[in-house]
């Protein structure tokens, strides 16, 4: 690639690393990150699936190395999430992966985010083989393997480390709701959603990662099992708290990344929807986190909320009217999941919505996240300022053509 001659930076003790640099920075964070592969049967690139796409796309933790389901046997993960190639195989089982690799990868993550509590048989077994073959186990299920007695023994006789990232903190260690968010100064975005699994990690990852590329100091806060194991720092998997202490671990979380990080920014990850009937955790966000603004992600093609065929799918402005009443928050943006849309309908709906709810939409993995960080800005003049300040070269025209990510980040990004 053509690596364009170094532009001036305002900011004399900003350093700019190459791409390349780049790049080759990320390839050594990789070497130290642990081997891992992803159970997802029959769900890859499914709603259900959404655990094992989401740590194909970003992972700080763990660098995956193949996908067991074999219903997709033999292709490649990033293909058939609708992506690039992205060189990460998808295996029949456990033993074809072992057979096909030249290692015994270090962890052997559950992909799959089912309503079940409890995981099949034939599903147990194989977490046992996994242990057997000295890998450590990686869960986010409700069922905690560090509890079963025959999944701990095994695992203590192999030297084996079980995680259950959905698992919560002892009592003791719980936070209740103390008032302290009002300490927070810099902006919190909550990035909400209509329904379950419906994109919102991915664009709060996306967007957090591009804030970050652009000089801006992003901190995200989690509050589900999968951003948990793709490495964010701070949260908690809210759907696994006592209820009385849902809305004060969020705001533990929030407050302490303020605190330690001195951020610019906070973006905090929603679960569910504030109408969805079955679940509580984004009400517990929106009032733990008293967010200064809200993305909200949709999937406009889904007719009714996954796993629920007899719940129709709100709309957009339905939701945006119910959060806009229980937080004195707005929604500032909104982005769109293409499941099951082209491009060309991602396009007009894009601009109907925007007409008719006069909010910047976008979808962030086909168009990236050019159209919310400008909405950032817009909302938030000291944010904006420091924007352009330090990228000013990103910002003068704002309208993207063609490049999936910000203009000019391809080349440059903050060191």
């Amino acid at each position: 690639m053509h690596i364009k001659p170094r532009m001036e930076n305002p900011i004399e003790s900003k350093t700019l690393l190459t791409k390349k640099q780049w790049e080759q920075k990320h390839k050594d964070n990789v070497v130290q990150k642990k081997r891992a592969l992803v159970y997802c049967e029959k769900q890859f690139g499914l709603v259900d699936g959404k655990t094992a796409a989401a740590l194909v796309r970003h992972s700080e933790i763990y660098s995956i190395v193949g996908i067991i389901d074999s219903s997709l046997a033999g292709k490649d993960a990033g293909e058939e999430l609708g992506e690039e190639k992205n060189g990460i195989p998808i295996f029949a089982d456990l033993e074809s992966a072992l057979e096909s690799l030249s290692y015994t990868p270090d962890c052997y993550i559950y992909g799959k985010a089912p309503l079940e509590t409890f995981i099949p048989k034939k599903e147990r077994l194989l977490i046992l083989e996994a242990i057997i073959n000295g890998m450590d186990i990686i869960s986010g299920l409700h069922e905690f393997f560090t509890q079963d007695p025959e999944i701990s023994h095994i695992a203590a006789l192999n030297g084996v480390q079980i995680k259950d990232i959905r698992k919560p903190p002892a009592l003791k260690d719980l936070h209740l709701y103390t008032g302290q968010i009002s300490q927070v100064n810099v902006p919190v975005i909550a990035v909400l959603g209509t329904d379950c699994a419906c994109g919102k990690m991915t664009t709060a990852v996306e967007l957090n990662k591009t804030l970050n590329n652009i000089g801006i100091k992003s901190v995200l806060v989690a509050t589900g099992q999968t951003s948990l194991m793709q490495g964010a720092k701070y949260g908690v998997s809210t759907d696994a708290l006592i209820s009385q202490f849902l809305v004060g671990e969020v705001e533990s979380s929030v407050v302490s990344a303020f605190k330690n990080e001195s951020p610019d920014i906070i973006l905090v990850e929603g679960q569910s929807a504030i109408s969805h009937p079955a679940f509580l955790s984004s009400t517990g966000i929106l009032k733990g986190s008293m967010p200064d603004g809200v993305i909200l992600q949709h999937p406009p093609a889904r007719k009714f909320r996954c796993d629920f065929p007899n719940l129709v799918m709100p709309t957009p402005e339905s939701e945006i009217k119910l959060i806009e009443t229980v937080s004195k928050a707005k929604v500032i943006a909104i982005t769109l999941s293409h499941e099951d849309l082209n491009e060309q309908e991602v396009l007009k709906i894009t601009e109907d919505y925007e007409l008719q709810l006069g909010l910047p939409t976008t979808d962030v993995l086909s168009n990236g996240c050019q159209k919310l960080v400008q909405a950032l800005s817009d909302q938030f003049p000291k944010l904006g300022h420091k924007i352009k300040l330090e990228n000013s070269k990103f910002f003068l025209n704002k309208q993207d053509k063609g490049n999936p990510r910000l203009k000019g980040t391809d080349e440059f990004v903050p060191a």
